[in-house]
């Protein structure tokens, strides 16, 4: 069943839907609740944005451990006095073109170092991580920035047909996504990279130029990040995103993108976000540990990829 991606999306359906079964048996009403639904999809919505851009990433054969710093920058930059005021007085869509100019050039530097400097993914991208989060420290000088322009607080926790406007805007970036990946050349060439850089290369892809965008495109998720996160706790801190790089690339691991690149899966992905935010929400409504949570988070992680080599090898083996 797990061969197709049918198969594992099925796999996905069922799993999320045994979480469920396990919240309501231990929960109740409270887990059960409209309230409480919303409440996950709420918590799902930043954390899928940003996985959707690590979807990319990965597929193209890199990493991108800085997408929960660049999160914190973003908001900070976004909600600082000179953005608010500049905002105020003209319109509050200027708050969120800086958090995403924020996202967009953080990536491009990841992007530049790597496919033109040659630094390793996991090693620029960790070099933006310290150096955002530090930044954003900086910039707000370690406090919390409390973000006043009404219109974007109206606009960013209010709600469309009973739905939050976070919850819409990850279901557009979604949508956006599997657009972009399946039904395009971008998300061709990206399995291409992924899959053998040299013979995309050969095939006429520019390798470099099309990694450097990657980077970009996971960057600008991250700056939709911010700008959500600031709507979400209507402040603007350092320490906004803090480890959700590690969860996004646990939701893409587990949604079936391959860690080595050259298949990726935004449906996947969709799936494994609500299925770690669920799981999540179970363990809040329960009372159990933060430490408990990370424990299984990791068993399932371990999992995922122990599955994933598998599945590699059997298709080595066919082939």
């Amino acid at each position: 069943m797990l061969r197709g991606p049918a198969g594992r999306n099925i796999g996905l359906v069922i799993a999320l839907v045994a979480i469920c079964v396990v919240g309501v048996v231990t929960a109740g009403d409270r887990f059960a609740s409209v309230d409480n639904l919303l409440t996950i999809l709420r918590l799902a919505a930043v954390l899928g944005v940003l996985s959707i851009g690590m979807t990319f990433v990965i597929t193209g054969g890199g990493i991108d451990l800085s997408v929960g710093s660049v999160v914190g920058l973003a908001s900070v930059w976004a909600s600082t006095l000179a953005t608010q005021t500049l905002a105020k007085d003209t319109n509050w869509i200027v708050m969120v073109f800086c958090a995403l100019a924020v996202g967009v050039g953080a990536g491009l530097v990841n992007g530049v170092l790597i496919a033109y400097g040659k630094v390793v993914a996991f090693i620029a991208t960790l070099a933006m991580m310290v150096s955002a989060r530090g930044l954003a420290e900086i910039i707000a000088n370690r406090q919390t920035q409390v973000v006043k322009v009404q219109g974007f607080l109206d606009f960013f926790r209010g709600d469309l047909i009973g739905i939050p406007t976070l919850v819409w805007i990850f279901v557009v970036v979604a949508v956006a996504g599997w657009i972009l990946l399946n039904r395009t050349t971008f998300g061709r060439r990206t399995i291409a990279v992924g899959g053998n850089p040299e013979a995309a290369r050969l095939a006429g892809i520019k390798v470099k130029r099309h990694t450097m965008y990657l980077y970009a495109l996971s960057g600008l998720a991250a700056g939709i990040g911010g700008v959500m996160m600031l709507g979400r706790t209507t402040a603007g801190s350092s320490t906004n995103g803090m480890l959700y790089e590690l969860d996004a690339i646990a939701a893409v691991v587990v949604g079936g993108t391959l860690l080595v690149g050259g298949r990726g899966t935004i449906v996947g992905t969709v799936l494994g976000v609500l299925i770690f935010t669920t799981l999540t929400n179970v363990f809040t409504q329960n009372n159990l540990s933060i430490s408990a949570q990370a424990v299984v988070k990791g068993v399932i992680i371990v999992v995922a990829v122990l599955l994933q080599q598998r599945i590699a090898d059997r298709s080595r083996a066919r082939t």
